[in-house]
């Protein structure tokens, strides 16, 4: 027994605190995630949930937080009787909500580990459920052996002295908090998306592989595969299976246009500066005359633009109101948010290849911007 709940409380808290870290280095996509998840209850179960939205990056970091908290807690063997309940009630509400995503097929991508690893709606599930189960070992034999060390001993460690223990759990209080603040208002450490720095985005809008398709089909209540439709006229189709799908491609709705003209694949040309606004409402004014400075001083070399997802005509009066006449594109609000997590944000390119992106908190310098793409003032 002892050795179940050993094994069980490494892998349930090991998991955790991965998955914890990696999602609190991005608090703004599990913000997303969130506001996608409410928006589906609002429309299935009840518009409350649209009250929650606005609060939905709280939310990011606190559940965030818990998940490594609580994971170095499983760790240490921490108070276990609530640590063990905590994780229970956590899984068992993550398992609803993977569950429920599957089932009735409302979000596709749970978020449970970021950008770093995509789970189909079944994978999340599925590993929710062995969380359920190992989750469920740690709450049954808690009592037993809350106050035993495990069976890994790490000498740098000692499991008896709770001064250390408190100050390991509060020290990944903090370091959690100071990574959220971190990327809310500088950009994630790291990057795991498409739009990270040195990716060219005409290679990531292509397959990394010759796409394999499989045809599917039935006869006498057998299901076989075909590398080719049948001329067999007896089998009955019943759906495409693509056979490698790690071979997609990582980018597939990116587009920019005007109301005259499709401006996307001009934006993968010569040097690029984006000033990417996802909220024209939610934006900072006092920030506008030093991107109009920054557009001036680089526009021998560099052609500024903005793209934003705001309303056309809401933000034509902005720019009217605010003497703002940098050229203006328009794209999706999911592609933009995913592209950079700031409103504004800068984000740089060179031929299609991520040259830079900066927060408008950390807005860069003339200097920093040419020097990305070679030239200097």
């Amino acid at each position: 027994m002892k050795v179940l709940y050993a094994i069980s409380r490494y892998f349930v808290g090991g998991l955790f605190v991965f998955s914890g870290l990696i999602k609190i280095n991005d608090p703004v996509g599990t913000q997303i995630k969130l506001e996608e998840y409410f928006q589906v209850f609002s429309s299935d179960f009840t518009s409350l949930f649209e009250y929650i939205v606005p609060f939905a990056l709280i939310l990011s970091v606190i559940l965030c937080t818990l998940e490594v908290v609580v994971g170095v807690a499983l760790l240490l063997n921490y108070r276990m009787k609530i640590t063990s309940t905590v994780t229970f009630s956590l899984i068992l509400f993550f398992t609803f909500l993977t569950f429920y995503s599957a089932y009735y097929n409302k979000v596709t991508d749970c978020g449970c580990f970021g950008d770093a690893i995509k789970l189909t709606p079944w994978e999340s599930f599925t590993k929710d459920i062995v969380l359920l189960f190992f989750s469920s070992i740690i709450l049954a034999l808690v009592d037993k052996f809350k106050e035993t060390k495990g069976l890994i001993y790490i000498k740098i460690l000692d499991y008896n002295n709770k001064s250390l223990r408190d100050g390991l759990i509060i020290g990944a209080l903090v370091i959690s908090l100071f990574i959220s603040f971190y990327a809310i208002n500088f950009l994630p450490f790291i990057d795991f998306r498409a739009y990270k720095i040195g990716n060219n985005i005409r290679k990531e809008m292509l397959p990394s592989q010759e796409l394999i398709y499989a045809y599917i089909m039935e006869k006498d209540d057998k299901e076989y595969s075909f590398g080719s439709f049948p001329s067999d006229q007896s089998y009955t189709f019943k759906e495409l299976r693509l056979l490698n799908p790690e071979a997609q491609p990582k980018i597939t709705d990116y587009s920019i246009w005007n109301n005259e003209i499709d401006y996307t694949e001009e934006s993968l040309l010569d040097n690029k500066l984006m000033i990417i606004i996802h909220d024209i409402e939610k934006i900072d004014k006092n920030i506008l005359p030093k991107i109009k400075e920054l557009e001036k001083l680089i526009s021998f070399w560099i052609e500024t633009i903005v793209v934003t997802s705001s309303d056309p005509n809401l933000y034509n009066d902005f720019a009217k109101k605010e003497n703002f006449d940098i050229p203006t594109m328009y794209a999706d609000a999911t592609v933009l948010k995913t592209i950079i997590r700031s409103n504004p944000g800068f984000f740089l390119m060179k031929n299609g290849v991520i040259r830079g992106k900066w927060h408008y908190n950390k807005m860069p310098e003339p200097q920093e911007v040419l020097k990305k793409t070679g030239y200097k003032l």
